[in-house]
């Protein structure tokens, strides 16, 4: 009995020791040279700090994948884990609440600057495991800082699913001067399709039509983006309104 419980107190102290090496090695260099498990069982500790998480950090990315896997899955698939349970979820899902916040604070306000890449970087996280397309837009002032950031559509995106009339009633309610659009493709593939071709022309000619600006239309795929800007598609849709209008005038 005697040494049951001394094997017992020696496994705790073990414990304690292990999940303390790792808070002090986040604290010397961040998650520089940290494992994948090691950084579950991190987050997974925060629920329940003085019991032991490893093995469930190592079924967690078993049935997950990946680090991205276990954060985006959902809590009832999580639970489902031996030994995971509300106040461990807990920690997952803080930490990625407050990368979202913290990229979210960084955009707003400011500078978009024309950068497609930061854009990408924003909204990633949030688009990116998706399995129905989401469609947001970004409202910025005169200066192209950020104002709001809404989604207006979820599924398939074409042109009779978005309505460029209701998104310029949002612009002037939120008294922008232009906009960005921003969508994601589940399939993984950002090459846009002809029915996005198509919606980004019309939004352009409505934002046109009411003296506003599009920026950008990005669409997320599996790490990469495609950007209507960037391949001068923008800039071609401004010069086809402008065309029209003489046409219509002369």
């Amino acid at each position: 009995m005697e040494n049951s419980s001394r094997d017992k107190n020696r496994n705790v102290q073990r414990d304690q020791g292990h999940r303390e090496r790792l808070r002090e090695k986040f604290l010397k260099a961040g998650l520089k040279g940290f494992l994948d498990y090691e950084i579950v069982e991190l987050l997974l500790t925060l629920g329940t700090p003085r019991r032991d998480c490893k093995q469930q950090a190592w079924e967690a990315l078993k049935k997950f994948q990946s680090l991205r896997g276990v954060l985006e899955a959902p809590v009832e698939e999580l639970l489902k884990i031996r030994g995971i349970g509300p106040n461990n979820i807990f920690g997952l899902k803080l930490s990625q609440e407050v990368s979202r916040r913290f990229l979210k604070d960084r955009m707003l306000n400011k500078p978009y600057c024309h950068s497609s890449k930061e854009v990408f970087e924003y909204l990633y996280q949030a688009l990116r495991d998706l399995k129905r397309e989401k469609f947001k837009v970004m409202f910025l002032d005169s200066k192209n800082q950020i104002l709001e950031e809404k989604t207006v559509f979820e599924g398939t995106v074409d042109s009779s699913a978005v309505y460029p009339r209701e998104i310029m009633k949002e612009a002037l309610k939120c008294n922008a001067s232009s906009l960005i659009f921003i969508h994601n493709h589940p399939s993984g593939d950002p090459e846009p399709s002809l029915s996005d071709r198509e919606i980004t022309k019309e939004l352009v000619f409505a934002a046109d039509v009411m003296q506003l600006k599009v920026l950008d239309h990005i669409i997320i795929g599996n790490n990469r983006y495609f950007s209507f800007a960037d391949e001068g598609l923008i800039d071609d849709y401004d010069v086809m309104y402008q065309n029209f209008k003489k046409r219509d005038q002369g």
